[in-house]
């Protein structure tokens, strides 16, 4: 196997475990193709690990294992391993009759870079992010067939193809084929999937724990849930018993789904209306106020450049929120952008609730539930965080 060396003094982030090598941390780039998994040692010839190799990026390997014994990392029995080690947490956790979709593999935070891989039901739909998880999609295929999924989806992302020249194919990679609308159970709650057409690999399932925390706001309440998508927060509202529920969300589409969904959990029509409307316009020129708002918006920061906008982006978003909720009621805030970090957040929040001149307090602070773990050697791996604020 091919050897990628790190140089004299820029060691110590794989002492810590870090699963990203810098080509300018690389004492001289080995002649291998991209996507090749090579063996990563120190200068002084201390094996250190292996990683799946991408010349010509910024980072030019991304580490999956952590050793300094020789280890046989293109054999199926050792990926059928790893993916065991990812499976063990949410057949504990997550795993139940009450819910049946899930996030399988969470790349870096299971240490497997480059795999997404979210269940639901009984399909597993993947997200290949580089060229080395392409080059051993066969070797992750067995190993789902092994833990009983036998029908594999492969939704690709545009922005990695253009990166590290990954396939932007999409379709069925297993022998077996199923159906792109499928229905599943989360927390007793049932929602209509589609995994061709939907949002990310076709539902929010990061945002399952929070959905749950609703429940304890919601008996009698007026809630506005924004950017509402397939409807997760509205119809857990629902069922906590919310005297009306108002979902706004820009995609006519999203609020069919709204509908459909509702019909498939038996809700009663007049306790919910949808509105398929620009979420700002929307919260700016409505005479309702509320008991809850939930704001889950897209991530409006997906480069460092974009943060500047964003941050004014979420703190006229909560400022409108804030002005729109009844005293004593409670919004539920969000960022799903990674370039915004927890303390900016908060910070932008603040002087959203600043300028309001409302007195706010810190009920809940959420994060990723535990089938999308954070490898704590990379914080990088971390993106979601929310807050639950009672006003005044």
């Amino acid at each position: 196997m091919k050897k990628l060396i790190i140089k004299k003094g820029r060691e110590r982030a794989f002492i810590n475990r870090h699963p990203w090598v810098y080509s300018g941390a690389v004492q001289e780039l080995p002649e291998a193709e991209i996507g090749e998994i090579l063996s990563v040692y120190s200068f002084d010839n201390r094996l250190i690990g292996y990683g799946f190799y991408a010349p010509g990026t910024q980072i030019v390997c991304r580490v999956f294992e952590y050793t300094a014994e020789e280890t046989d990392v293109l054999s199926q029995q050792y990926w059928t391993d790893k993916l065991g080690k990812a499976f063990v947490i949410r057949e504990r956790f997550i795993l139940s009759g009450q819910t049946n979709a899930f996030r399988l593999v969470n790349a870096e935070g299971d240490f497997f870079p480059g795999l997404i891989a979210d269940v639901y039901n009984d399909t597993v739909v993947i997200q290949l992010l580089i060229k080395g998880t392409e080059l051993i999609k066969d070797f992750i295929i067995n190993a789902l067939e092994e833990f009983g999924y036998k029908k594999v989806y492969l939704k690709a992302k545009d922005v990695t193809g253009r990166l590290e020249g990954v396939k932007t194919l999409k379709g069925w990679i297993s022998k077996e084929e199923g159906s792109p609308e499928i229905e599943i159970v989360e927390n007793g709650v049932k929602f209509q999937v589609n995994i061709e057409t939907g949002q990310k690999t076709g539902f929010f399932l990061d945002q399952r724990d929070a959905r749950m925390l609703i429940k304890e706001y919601s008996k009698g309440a007026k809630v506005c849930n924004t950017f509402s998508y397939s409807g997760g927060f509205s119809l857990y509202a629902l069922e906590a018993g919310a005297e009306l529920v108002h979902s706004v969300d820009s995609s006519k589409a999203a609020i069919e789904l709204i509908d459909k969904n509702l019909e498939l959990n038996g809700v009663k029509p007049e306790k919910h209306e949808s509105y398929a409307e620009d979420v700002f316009k929307f919260l700016k020129k409505t005479e309702n106020k509320y008991d809850l708002i939930v704001l889950d918006p897209p991530a409006f920061a997906k480069t460092a450049k974009a943060v500047p906008n964003a941050s004014r982006g979420y703190k006229e978003l909560n400022l409108t929120a804030f002005r729109k909720i009844n005293p004593g009621g409670i919004v539920f805030t969000f960022s799903c952008s990674q370039k915004i970090t927890r303390d900016l957040f908060r910070k932008i929040v603040f002087g959203a609730a600043a300028d309001a001149k409302r007195n706010i307090r810190i009920l809940h602070q959420t994060t990723q539930p535990p089938d999308h773990p954070i490898n704590i050697y990379h914080p990088e791996n971390e993106y979601l965080k929310g807050l639950v604020l009672y006003v005044e």
